[in-house]
């Protein structure tokens, strides 16, 4: 309770919200010093801008009459965002959160004992929670299933719908189909390992899970298990996706300026490598397209680390070879460079891409591209660099954003289409 009392508070009102940043994280309505009210949010300005409405529930509107002050807490992803959220309701109680609890809108996750565990959703207890709300729950539970599958159902005699779709995979009721005993127990280690390592997940112990994971894919090479280092290898991407870098909750309580120390360091590492002077605006541009059909380019923009979507742009490309990244670029390029007076000139421009998007771009800035498999950095003269740490987590970051809004614009473009 001390740490989070520390946190700066901020007056309620239209004025102190405007400097709030559109980034994920935890925010707290306070009365005097008690925690009321503790939520999350993917964009901290928007969402506390929504409680100045005049359209509030009768709930809502008297926990924001109550309130005397908020204050927040930036982190690095949505799902951050939800557990740590869970995390601190756990701990302090707030009055309205547990309002909310009593009220049915709260839930757990469990994971039932037994030869296939289950994972499902409890009103009344479980292993990691509450969590606010089912919405929470439910995006929590999509983003693992992607990557370590799991089931919610008893044991049956057909495979389940979702074993079909990766979701249940192996399926329990596949696996019990199996009558060689030392494949069906190779198949039954795999789904428990699958749900320890989604434990370790709803534990936010990240740093643990990734290690294992990194050793277990090192022993399949040396194996020339091959295939089956390529699926760990894709779960370690994924993984890191969905977490990007992970802190406990009592480093945020005690530093609440973590995210911009980070982000300090983030991008000194960075100027390092790049020999740059000045690293205040960085922009990064993405290729979506269908076969070459509805292709779109964004432009994403981050200053002093920090995204700036006031500053996002989306470009329609026109060039009719549409399914080639090169002449694509070339188009946004030309489009990027006419603006140079009224969107500003940037310190640094990021390609996803490599030698080929980097020659695409005819600007004088410097410009590095980032190619996957694995996510290294591509410069001008052809070098290559292979990242970690920090660094890597602040491109991976800024790449992952700048496909987020290509594939947005690209999506309803398609969407248009198909309307008309």
């Amino acid at each position: 309770m001390e740490n989070l009392s520390k946190l700066k508070k901020i007056k309620i009102s239209k004025n102190s919200f405007k400097k709030i940043p559109e980034t994920p994280g935890i925010y707290i309505f306070w009365k005097e010093n008690f925690p009321i009210y503790i939520g999350k949010s993917v964009n901290l300005k928007n969402r506390l801008n929504s409680y100045l409405s005049l359209k509030l529930g009768p709930k809502t509107y008297e926990m924001v009459n109550e309130s005397e002050s908020v204050s927040y807490l930036k982190v690095f992803s949505e799902l951050e965002s939800l557990l740590l959220e869970s995390n601190l309701i756990h701990n302090f109680k707030p009055k309205f959160n547990v309002i909310s609890k009593d009220d049915k809108h709260a839930l757990y996750i469990k994971i039932t004992k037994g030869k296939y565990p289950q994972v499902l959703t409890s009103r009344k207890d479980g292993d990691f929670g509450p969590f606010p709300s089912s919405g929470n729950v439910k995006i929590i539970l999509k983003l693992i299933r992607k990557i370590f599958p799991f089931s919610e159902h008893k044991l049956g005699k057909r495979p389940c719908l979702y074993s079909h779709i990766g979701l249940c995979n192996p399926c329990p009721n596949f696996v019990e189909s199996i009558k060689n005993e030392q494949e069906k127990d190779i198949l039954i280690k795999s789904y428990k390992n699958n749900i320890k390592n989604i434990k370790l997940i709803l534990s936010r112990k990240f740093n643990i899970l990734r290690k294992t994971l990194e050793k277990k894919m090192i022993t399949l090479s040396k194996e020339e298990k091959f295939e089956k280092a390529s699926q760990v290898r894709d779960q370690i991407k994924a993984l890191d996706y969905i977490t990007q870098p992970k802190l406990s909750d009592d480093l945020y309580l005690k530093n609440p300026n973590l995210r911009e120390d980070i982000n300090y360091k983030e991008i000194e590492g960075l100027k390092k490598i790049l020999n740059l002077k000045k690293l205040n605006r960085i922009e990064c541009f993405d290729i979506a397209h269908l076969s070459g059909s509805y292709t779109t380019a964004s432009m994403v923009v981050f200053i002093k680390g920090e995204a700036e979507k006031e500053y996002y742009r989306h470009f329609k490309v026109r060039q009719k070879n549409g399914s080639s990244d090169f002449d694509s670029m070339k188009e946004v390029s030309r489009r990027r460079i006419k603006h140079l007076k009224d969107w500003g000139k940037p310190d640094l421009i990021i390609v996803d891409g490599g030698l080929l998007q980097i020659k695409a771009f005819k600007i004088n800035v410097p410009i590095v591209g980032i190619a996957k498999n694995p996510d290294r950095l591509i410069f001008s003269d052809g070098r290559k660099l292979i990242l970690n740490g920090l660094t890597l987590h602040f491109l991976q970051r800024i790449r992952n954003e700048s496909h987020r809004f290509a594939r947005r614009y690209h999506h309803l473009l398609i969407k248009k289409n198909l309307l008309n």
